[in-house]
């Protein structure tokens, strides 16, 4: 965390080559005034080479990214969609946007997905899973991917924290049969709002492309006001200044994660003899974007305590154990159709919650004081020593 945090000169350039070149800021047509400045455009197939995928389509959301993905699936109102417990809200919001039911299982030690508990939670209903990679350490995804593909399921990665890191040398995002990312202001890389979608299918991607746009397919043999359309859709399209932005962040992802990573070992090897702390569960062969340092405390009241030393001290925490409301789904009681799907919300998922309760987490920033790490530890010591 975050991208915002090298925004300079490289972003304004770009944004200056867009007005520089006729000020259009609408993705589509307008040929005769930008002259060839498509930063949309530039910002996908950038996007796809870096990913090492065919196709990518820029939205307006990680949110929007996740709803595109599903609207291609054609789901019917009683389709079920499985997710984890663990998430940001807008996940399950995709899938009650789409029509579907949500479903939402365990999290393991990775506090991801538990792929035991996502094969007891598949029905016959079940269309899609989506595995999120919370925090930017990947899911387990050569069991789900393997559950998915026995079942006949489709596998949807939510990339919104997965944005530069990797799982046996394959980009997050494109173990699926499409990957979505968060561009929001506090990702690893950021157009203040914004989000992708990737695609190994060339149909995938030409009907989502419509679908954000309308339903327009942009038939290059007649002008766009009378355009072709073989089905209707919405308007998720990004702006021409955020694929700006877009396009010089991509270039700085490889060292932002690099400087997470190098931040985050600094912080843990300050803490990790502390009696009492266990780390995070990351599966073999993982490349994690570092977002965040997490770890579990032997009880909920020590991870509560830690985080009030840390404030005091102040440091921050990230999502836990603070922010749990708006990223477990245990607290959601105001969807109606997660209740109706898991009824009592509150004991619906007990593994996920008392392991969540137990977790702290570190934010990792890219220019970080060099002083953070002891900070860390005098704040984290002073609970457990």
């Amino acid at each position: 965390m975050p991208g915002f945090e090298v925004i300079g000169a490289e972003e304004q350039a770009e944004i200056n080559d867009v007005f520089a070149r006729g000020g259009v800021l609408f993705r589509q047509g307008f040929d005769a005034l930008r002259n060839n400045c498509y930063k949309v455009r530039d910002f996908e197939a950038a996007f796809a080479s870096y990913m090492g995928v065919p196709h990518a389509l820029a939205v307006t959301s990680g949110t929007a990214a996740l709803r595109v993905a599903l609207a291609i699936l054609d789901l019917q109102p009683d389709d079920e969609v499985v997710t984890q417990s663990f998430t940001f809200v807008a996940t399950a919001e995709a899938i009650i946007e789409s029509r579907a039911v949500p479903v939402c299982c365990e999290v393991d030690g990775t506090l991801n997905m538990d792929p035991v508990d996502l094969e007891r939670r598949i029905t016959p209903r079940t269309r899609a899973v989506i595995a999120v990679h919370m925090l930017g350490t990947p899911a387990r995804l050569r069991e789900i991917s393997a559950i998915c593909e026995r079942r006949n399921i489709v596998l949807i990665e939510d990339a919104a924290w997965g944005c530069g890191g990797s799982l046996d040398g394959r980009a997050l995002g494109t173990w699926g049969r499409m990957g979505t990312f968060s561009f929001d202001f506090a990702k690893t890389m950021t157009t203040g709002e914004g989000g992708m979608i990737t695609f190994h299918d060339r149909a995938d991607y030409e009907r989502a492309a419509a679908w954000h746009d309308h339903g327009h397919e942009n038939n290059p043999a007649v002008p766009r006001w009378e355009d072709t359309r073989s089905g209707s859709g919405f308007n998720y399209r990004m702006t021409e200044l955020q694929g700006a932005v877009g396009l010089a962040q991509l270039r700085k992802l490889n060292d932002v994660v690099r400087h997470q990573q190098k931040n985050r070992d600094a912080i843990w090897r300050a803490i990790s003899n502390l009696p009492g702390i266990v780390a995070r569960d990351v599966p073999a062969g993982s490349v994690e974007t570092a977002d965040a340092l997490v770890f579990e405390t032997p009880s909920a009241s020590v991870a509560r305590e830690i985080r009030s030393r840390l404030v005091t001290a102040g440091l921050a925490t990230k999502i836990l154990p603070e922010a749990v409301t708006w990223h477990f789904a245990g607290t959601w009681s105001h969807m109606p159709e997660l209740v109706a799907r898991h009824g009592d919300l509150s004991n619906a998922f007990p593994a996920t919650a008392a392991r969540l309760a137990r977790c702290v987490s570190l934010p990792v920033t890219v220019n970080m004081d060099e002083a953070v790490p002891a900070r860390v530890r005098a704040a984290i010591s002073s609970v457990l020593v």
